[in-house]
């Protein structure tokens, strides 16, 4: 009898929950309601069951356009965001806001604070602009820092392209994450910071570190200002003569000559696919 009903208020669009309180109102007692429940979870057929809505499941809904974007050079397209650095206190962190020019993987702005401002955010683009000059585009996550108006308007006005993080896609923004990542990761982290003073002094540290010296796997193990400057080609062709001389005194222990990779030439956020690989600019580089 209660499958029945069950059965019967699916096929009218009803919940299980609405099927027992009807019965209940006409005065009819049954079962329990978790019994009506248990009793629902049995039916074989479930095809008639209603589907609760939800938010993610909203069909109403258009979904967010993917950013695109692309870079072939450095000063093109710049990704930014803010990541906690953790003190001692429990529910209190600091805010590392960082810049990352998606094509070298420089970092061109950062700063360290006690909370997410809109200004503070603003301040540190136009000192990146002062220094690195004004990309064509600047893309973040969906957070309110991010899409706060003061920032909006400074990009608007000097023709800066703006785009956002898909709402739950993690992978919108990847060199932003990437670049935290190697922060956290490195083996000399403090892991927390008791002051700000600390935080910031590390951050000091860390940024010229990251730039000069870090052999970031992204960009063929060569480092950030390398290949923003171009003068990653210098070293890539004292790696590829060592590679070679190497393979020249050992040549059994190679399948093929060695050839060295090189950073991409076209680097972006949800492209199909590089135009121009790494493979192509290292032909290019041993046909020179």
């Amino acid at each position: 009898m209660v499958k029945a009903r069950i059965t019967a208020g699916w096929a009218d669009g009803h919940s299980v929950d609405h099927s027992f309180a009807s019965s209940w109102d006409d005065g009819v007692m049954l079962a329990s309601r978790r019994s009506w429940w248990r009793i629902a979870r049995s039916v074989e057929d479930q095809s008639t069951r209603p589907v609760v809505p939800t938010r993610r499941g909203n069909s109403d809904r258009t979904p967010r356009e993917a950013p695109v974007l692309e870079a072939t050079g450095p000063g093109q397209v710049w990704s930014w965001d803010i990541t906690d650095l953790r003190t001692p206190w429990r529910g209190v962190a600091f805010k590392a806001y960082s810049i990352i020019d998606i094509f070298s993987r420089k970092l061109v702005g950062c700063r360290v604070e006690e909370r997410e401002v809109d200004e503070l955010a603003v301040e540190m683009f136009e000192d990146a602009f002062g220094q690195h000059g004004i990309p064509d585009a600047v893309h973040a996550d969906s957070g309110p820092a991010m899409r706060s108006g003061v920032l909006k308007d400074l990009l608007g006005n000097l023709g800066v392209t703006q785009t956002h993080n898909r709402p739950r896609v993690s992978n919108d923004n990847p060199f932003s994450e990437s670049e935290f990542r190697t922060m956290k990761y490195r083996p000399n982290y403090p892991g927390t910071f008791e002051t700000i003073e600390q935080a910031r002094a590390y951050m000091d540290w860390y940024v010229p570190w990251y730039n000069q010296n870090h052999k970031h796997s992204g960009i063929a193990l060569f480092a950030p200002d390398e290949v923003h400057d171009g003068t990653w080609r210098e070293s890539w062709a004292q790696r590829d003569a060592t590679q070679q001389a190497y393979y020249e005194q050992h040549p059994e222990r190679f399948r093929h000559r060695p050839c060295n990779p090189t950073p991409a030439g076209t680097v972006g956020i949800n492209l199909k696919k590089d135009e121009d690989s790494p493979a192509t600019e290292t032909e290019r580089l041993h046909a020179a």
